[in-house]
């Protein structure tokens, strides 16, 4: 049977570590002198109100966990059987059964999430595949490449539908807008493109950036797009006219933007250690996220808009409250850096990849 002491300490552990993840440094000081006075003082007035201080800190502690129920925490699952390719992306199809990566290979590769096999490669690209993302409807991926491409792809046969041609380099990043009708596009050739699906027809191009585009996003009413640029900028842009409503400025190289579900938001990351939240109307940033230790790869808001997961070449993913700026949760257990992550359209699971050659599913 444990002493007394040892449940005081039990207890006291589990504090400093709600303390550190979840307060301020102004709390954690606070919380940390008064559990020194409380092991150092034992009698007197002093004892007795640091012990009412103490209380507090537990109910404060309660009333937090209590007001973060609906926070899923999550854990790791599974590794998808893998032949150690090594993969650049990763996506969820909208039911979240099924899992697609491009690859250095050259190749696209499909898996069922649920029993973690793979069930479809599709070949025909002549070098590196960039990106890979499902259409709305799951019957129909799309990918493009560095032999400058873009390819549809039938989920259930493996058959290439068509090839789309245009861009004059590496074509870095594609997606499908939210009724499934047309493609959008960013190239090294430093234009954005779209594309009608039914016709595989290019119908506008958005001149602007000073560099190659890396990420290229539809907001959810399809009604504007968002890039992220090799040129240090963001831009947002008006699909009907193709012109640039604003350009966020960053220090360094933009790998990603995403909007927020309601596109009221954009989240970024560059080179560097943090990603911000910027007010599309104003352009200004609202929120710095700081909690990595390397560069940041790839960020994407949960379908809610409340919670933010980023990856990072620190080998880790961050889940963040959008509304505090705080790091609700750090995943550990890839061993090189995570090159992207994906969510479940029900918020029910985590997809990534890294260059340790591994798709984890966590949930």
């Amino acid at each position: 049977m444990r002493n007394v002491s040892d449940k005081e300490e039990e207890k006291k552990q589990h504090l400093v570590n709600f303390c550190f993840i979840l307060q301020s440094i102004k709390d954690t000081a606070i919380i940390i002198e008064n559990w020194n006075r409380i092991l150092n003082v034992k009698l007197g007035w002093i004892a007795d109100f640091d012990k009412i201080v103490f209380k507090y800190v537990c109910f404060y502690y309660l009333f937090c966990m209590n007001q973060m129920d609906l926070i899923k925490y999550f854990q790791f699952l599974k590794i998808l059987e893998t032949k150690k390719e090594k993969l650049k992306g990763v996506a969820f199809s909208k039911n979240g059964r099924k899992i697609v990566c491009p690859s250095y290979d050259e190749t696209v590769r499909l898996w069922d999430s649920v029993s973690g096999k793979q069930i479809q490669v599709f070949r025909g690209h002549s070098s590196w595949v960039y990106s890979a993302a499902f259409s709305p409807d799951e019957y129909t991926i799309v990918s493009c490449s560095a032999d400058k491409t873009i390819r549809l792809w039938d989920v259930k046969s493996g058959q290439e539908i068509m090839k789309l041609k245009g861009h004059l380099n590496l074509v870095l990043a594609v997606n499908f807008s939210p009724d499934g009708k047309y493609l959008v596009s960013g190239s090294s050739d430093k234009t954005i493109r779209l594309w009608d699906v039914g016709s595989g027809k290019e119908v506008q191009r958005l001149n602007g950036h000073l560099g190659g585009i890396w990420d290229v996003q539809f907001s959810s009413d399809g009604r504007k797009l968002v890039s992220a640029s090799y040129d240090t900028t963001v831009g947002i842009w008006d699909v009907q006219s193709g012109k640039r409503l604003k350009k966020l400025k960053h220090p360094c190289c933009v790998k990603c933007a995403k909007f927020s579900p309601d596109g009221k938001f954009v989240a970024s990351c560059s080179e560097e250690y943090i990603i911000r939240i910027w007010d599309v109307n104003t352009g200004e940033v609202v929120k710095i996220l700081e909690g990595h230790e390397k560069y940041v790869k790839d960020v994407k808001y949960f379908p809610d808009g409340q919670t933010i997961v980023s990856c990072s070449e620190d080998k880790t993913i961050c889940l963040w409250d959008v509304k505090t700026g705080r790091k609700i949760q750090k995943l550990t257990g890839h061993t090189s850096l995570v090159k992207a992550i994906d969510i479940s359209s029900d918020s029910g699971s985590i997809v990534s990849c890294s260059f340790d050659q591994t798709v984890r599913i966590w949930g």
